[in-house]
């Protein structure tokens, strides 16, 4: 059987193919294990490859998981971590909704309320009940999220920056019945698609989160045919397994009570500094992690449910522990939470939520990230940008007189470490997306990418300095459009590590170029960085006329260890590449090239 040794590793060499209590061998497990993990990565597979949108499509702005007849994940595609945490609780509001004896094969439930199990509006949850071949018997649950580019609201994109209550922020889907025997309630679409801005791209998406729930049903049928009665023995000792894992892994960081404390900058209704508090009590073999102390719920939609708080509660803890323990239910059964009501990271309706998924998520990784690194201090990355730098713009396509709809977020710096810098540019810790290409930008958007690169200097200084942050400049063109941006650390500061200087702020302004000049011809005129002509603020929303450009400037991550003990040659390759000018060079290392004096 599965060894519970002391490491927390797998089987012991003299035990394989000996079976456990429950009579499933460690070869058998294996087998049935890695089959549900490649189930749950090809449902992921055809989300994104019959998606329709290219926040689907492009950015992979999606999850996938399988869960048991219990309603508790068994396996996971391992795509976004603000998705995967959050998942079971939507599982297991749809299994509340719609108990197992009140479904039927071919039946599906739908559903987005962040108050009964969703996350924010936009991220809509497909559940798919997998019965055996006869129909008689309930075997697992295929389940994915989507994030939807828009789902209705009072801005386009659905993510909107001034939003002060969840009424605001789209419709808003409780758990219901979206497919019946194998059809789609024509009464469930028709009442979404009349809700949203753009309902093709809509229905197409939705119909590829049914194709891969449909995949699932089929390719998990396919497992339990070929493993028989020794399949559900079989899940339970996989939720078992990883949960040894974990209490092991845990049982490695020594007892204590570790706090931190970090800050949103504010909810973009004058409320400012709003606190993270966080205490992790390690206790043996288990961990409990309290956010007393952290804000009242607010005004803007900075409110994370619950369900946001617990996934990046459960990702950071599996980040300073083993990341390759098989992520399932029993990999969260030593973690507790407790987060008060009323708070920012766990607020009672109607609070607006849709920024809580979004930035305060990565807010609370920070804090447990923060108060894990004293318990041990090499398992944890320097803070990355804290955010995720939302973007959306809408309006009428001059093209097709049509509505659009255009949502993505922006990647940044990630974290030194104690071993090599941050990476420069990256979705960071529960953004897991890609970018939108250019090319797809405009072709699908009236949108251009005016210029698209790193911001040298914007990595925190250590011995293993912080990833770069990115400058992204969008225009308008030709038409009216309607801008918000939801995004953080334009005040505070990515924290350093071990001595590490923090990482470059974010920012984000209107600029001005010549709308006939090319990138080749603004270089040649001097004219690269465009005139910078407002500053914007990190929650905001606005009508842009045509030809505005938008500037988004993302965070730096944090830097890792004594700026003194730099290796010089990864400076020079640093000033070599522009990620670093000489004046920084010189401000944060103390560096002159051979020959210099520095002054």
């Amino acid at each position: 059987m599965m060894a519970d040794d002391a490491d927390g590793g797998g089987a012991d060499a003299g035990d394989a193919g000996e079976a456990d209590d429950r009579g499933v061998d460690s070869v058998t497990l294996e087998v049935i294990r890695n089959a549900c993990e490649a189930v749950a990565e090809e449902m992921n597979a055809n989300l994104v490859r019959t998606g329709y949108s290219p926040n689907i499509k492009e950015r992979r702005d999606c999850s996938t998981a399988l869960f048991d007849a219990g309603g508790e994940m068994i396996a996971q595609a391992e795509t976004m971590p603000v998705h995967l945490g959050a998942m079971p609780f939507s599982v297991a509001a749809a299994v509340e909704a719609f108990p197992p004896e009140t479904l039927s094969p071919g039946d599906s439930v739908l559903l987005n309320d962040p108050f009964r199990g969703g996350a924010h509006l936009p991220d809509l949850t497909l559940v798919t009940p997998v019965f055996d071949e006869s129909g008689e018997e309930l075997l697992a649950f295929a389940a994915n999220r989507a994030h939807h580019a828009d789902i209705g609201g009072s801005t386009a994109g659905s993510v909107a920056a001034d939003s002060t209550e969840i009424y605001q922020e789209g419709l808003r889907i409780p758990p219901v019945k979206f497919e019946s025997a194998g059809e789609v309630r024509d009464d469930v679409l028709s009442m979404i698609l009349a809700n949203v801005r753009t309902p093709e791209e809509r229905r197409g998406d939705l119909r590829a989160q049914t194709a891969a729930n449909a995949t699932g049903r089929r390719r998990f049928r396919e497992v339990a045919a070929e493993h028989g009665d020794l399949l559900g023995p079989a899940l339970e000792e996989i939720k078992d397994y990883s949960e040894r894992r974990m209490r092991a892994e845990i049982s490695d960081l020594p007892d204590g009570t570790y706090e931190f404390a970090d800050l949103l900058d504010d909810d973009g209704r004058g409320n400012e500094d709003l606190p993270v508090e966080v205490a992790v009590e390690v206790d043996g073999d288990s961990v409990v992690v309290d956010f007393e102390g952290t804000a009242e719920q607010t005004d803007g939609p900075v409110n994370a449910v619950f369900a946001v708080t617990a996934s990046a509660t459960y990702y950071a803890v599996r980040c300073v522990t083993d990341p390759d323990i098989p992520p399932n239910h029993g990999c969260y059964r030593p973690i507790e939470i407790h987060a008060p009501e009323g708070t920012i990271v766990n607020p009672d309706p109607p609070a607006a939520v849709v920024g809580g998924n979004l930035e305060t998520s990565q807010r609370i990784t920070d804090a447990v990230l923060g108060a894990l690194a004293e318990a041990d201090p090499e398992a944890v990355v320097a803070a990355c940008q804290g955010t995720m730098n939302n973007v959306t713009f809408g309006g009428t396509d001059p093209r097709t007189d049509g509505p659009y709809a255009f949502y993505e977020t922006q990647g940044g710096g990630f974290g030194g470490r104690a071993t090599g810098d941050g990476m420069d540019g990256v979705h960071v810790h529960m953004s897991n997306t890609m970018n939108t290409p250019a090319e797809v930008l405009e072709t699908a958007y009236p949108l251009r990418v005016e210029r698209y690169a790193y911001r040298p200097d914007s990595g925190g200084a250590g011995e293993f300095r912080g990833g770069l942050g990115l400058r992204r400049d969008i225009r308008v063109r030709d038409h009216e459009a309607r801008f918000s941006l939801l995004a953080e650390r334009h005040e505070s500061r990515p924290y350093g590590l071990a001595g590490g200087e923090p990482g470059g702020n974010g920012a984000a302004y209107l600029v001005d170029y010549a709308e006939q000049s090319s990138a080749s011809s603004r270089t040649q005129s001097g004219d690269e960085d465009g005139e910078e002509l407002e500053k914007l603020a990190a929650k905001h929303t606005r009508d842009l006329p045509p030809g505005s450009v938008v500037s988004i400037r993302t965070p730096g991550g944090g830097g890792y260890g004594d700026p003194a003990d730099r290796d010089p040659e990864r400076i020079e390759r640093d000033l070599r590449l522009g990620k670093l000018t000489p004046t920084a060079a010189s401000e944060a290392y103390g560096y002159a090239p051979d020959g210099d004096d520095g002054n």
